[in-house]
């Protein structure tokens, strides 16, 4: 038996479910996987696009963070070169192979030099793709996978996320039902979901906070207008 199926077990058997399921059973397990149940909603999570939208940047914000408005994806490379010189940082980055971020036109900043993949920690600056961002608490929903390697979010000093507008919503409920209408009810969940709120930080020594302490000093999101 394999730990993973030792786990597992003890979980079934402190559920009482480390027998035979019934069809009773296994009716109501996959029709409250169907209903998808929520708990309570705050009202800070609550309101129209817009609304949402500037929540979400106020809590990023709060939290360290910063905000670029982008008008356009193609518009995506010169905001980053632009944040990149603003702090004297270096131009090369690695980015997420993720098809957004290959499609762009890193070309119109010829000062950019781009490279795909993951991170073993030698790369100072990350570009990854969110999938949603999440105004209740400005937090952000990233998958892992092919397309978005876990290294990237969490090695490199500088981390700088590619939001669409579109992709804001208000509960942590709201992105997993979205995550889940993407993948649809036979699909399989990322083996990773990583919730991203503000850069690293830790109040460990004497309660006084330090930022990239763990993971990157900086947290910048480029809001794509997406209409």
């Amino acid at each position: 038996m394999s730990a993973r199926d030792q786990i597992l077990g003890k979980i079934r058997q402190s559920l009482g479910r480390d027998g035979p399921v019934d069809a009773a059973t296994a009716e109501t397990l996959a029709s409250r996987l169907r209903s998808r149940p929520r708990g309570i909603i705050p009202e800070r999570s609550k309101g129209d696009a817009a609304t949402l939208i500037q929540a979400f940047r106020e809590r990023a914000e709060t939290v360290e963070a910063t905000v670029a408005d982008v008008a356009s994806m193609e518009d995506v490379p010169d905001s980053l070169a632009d944040y990149l010189a603003q702090h004297n940082l270096p131009s090369e980055v690695k980015a997420a192979p993720h098809p957004d971020l290959q499609a762009m036109d890193w070309s119109r900043r010829p000062t950019l030099t781009v490279g795909y993949g993951r991170t073993q920690g030698e790369d100072l600056i990350s570009v990854t793709r969110a999938f949603a961002g999440i105004a209740e608490t400005g937090t952000m929903m990233l998958l892992a996978g092919p397309d978005g390697p876990t290294t990237l979010n969490f090695l490199p000093e500088n981390h700088i996320v590619v939001l669409k507008r579109s992709e804001i919503v208000g509960a942590y409920e709201d992105a997993w039902d979205r995550l889940r209408d993407q993948i649809g009810p036979d699909g399989m969940l990322s083996r990773v979901v990583n919730l991203i709120t503000g850069p690293s930080r830790t109040g460990d020594i004497e309660q006084t906070i330090e930022l990239g302490a763990h993971g990157p000093l900086r947290l910048h999101i480029l809001l794509v207008n997406d209409g």
